[in-house]
């Protein structure tokens, strides 16, 4: 997982290469691959100066670009293959979907904020044969046309944390999020119901125990979600609903309970400093530890320690 894509070849359309292309030097992305080798991809988009003409065309991909728009616009001037599609208007939390075997452009005539995501077909493909359904063939939708979705809405406003501090960044939850920005993509426009079908039993023994172990074991979320399911010998959708059926909580925020939990632990020695607690729990540094316990718990780690002991 590249949670700041700079650096990537200028071909994939997210971070900086699709920064450029709407005339921007750079932008912050997320990438994980909790599908197989498919690369997920989110850019968070700001354009303060537009440059008033069309953007410059995307290389073509097997791929969606589903765009979450962050403020209203009185119009979407958008092309497809060189021809304009809409002018539609968008309100702030709608989002557009768009094919990028299209080769789709917008004109770039106002200030705006936007959070694209980068969904690429070869993902939903995997969601498709996890199913055991036959692979789709396009997603259905409107092109240029805003659509109402609060899922997509939610799961990209939970994002914002993770682009202005991607150091504090919990990998689990990432990994969480971009997994059911696909599945609902998929299942919402695609037609994969049985993806959200009723989970009948969660984790076998073997299977609880050895994922909780191998959370505990990394606190500064260095383990992927797709590596814990593999050795669980489960697709990662399945393992993630599994796993919260065991336990109560998705997997990235057991692992905040566990950081927390070791941390209380950590707290009954009166000598250890705040900043080492921090180190040794996975958090980046001493305020990101005081702000997580403090959410989590109610009380800062120093004052839930005088109360407690």
């Amino acid at each position: 997982m590249d949670r700041s894509n700079s650096s990537r070849s200028p071909h994939f359309p997210y971070g900086r290469s699709l920064a450029e292309k709407l005339g921007l030097e750079d932008a912050p992305a997320i990438v994980t691959r909790s599908l197989g080798q498919a690369e997920i991809a989110v850019t968070d988009i700001h354009v303060l100066k537009p440059s008033g003409t069309l953007s410059a065309a995307l290389p073509r991909f097997d791929a969606y670009m589903v765009t979450l728009v962050m403020n209203d616009a009185a119009k979407n001037c958008y092309w497809e293959c060189d021809r304009h599609v809409s002018s539609a208007p968008l309100r702030a939390g709608q989002i557009l979907i768009s094919d990028m075997r299209r080769e789709p452009r917008v004109l770039v005539d106002r200030p705006y904020h936007s959070t694209l995501f980068y969904l690429p077909k070869m993902a939903i493909d995997v969601l498709t044969d996890q199913a055991e359904m036959p692979r789709i063939d396009e997603l259905q939708y409107e092109p240029g046309v805003g659509i109402s979705d609060e899922t997509i809405k939610h799961l990209g406003l939970s994002l914002m944390p993770a682009f202005r501090a991607p150091e504090q960044a919990n990998r689990l939850f990432l990994d969480y999020v971009m997994l059911a920005f696909a599945s609902h993509t998929a299942e919402k426009y695609g037609g994969i119901c049985t993806l959200s079908k009723p989970l009948k039993g969660g984790l076998a023994p073997w299977q609880e125990r050895l994922s909780k172990e191998l959370i505990a074991n990394n606190l500064a979320g260095a383990i992927s979600l797709s590596e814990i399911s593999k050795m669980c010998g489960l697709s990662v959708g399945h393992f993630s609903r599994a796993f919260r059926k065991s336990t109560g909580l998705a997997p990235h925020a057991w692992l905040l309970q566990v950081r927390v939990d070791t941390a209380k632990v950590m707290l009954r020695d009166r000598d250890a400093s705040l900043s080492a607690i921090a180190q040794s729990c996975g958090f980046v540094d001493r305020s990101h530890f005081t702000r997580v316990f403090t959410r989590r718990v109610g009380l800062s780690p120093r004052a839930w320690s005088k109360l407690v002991y």
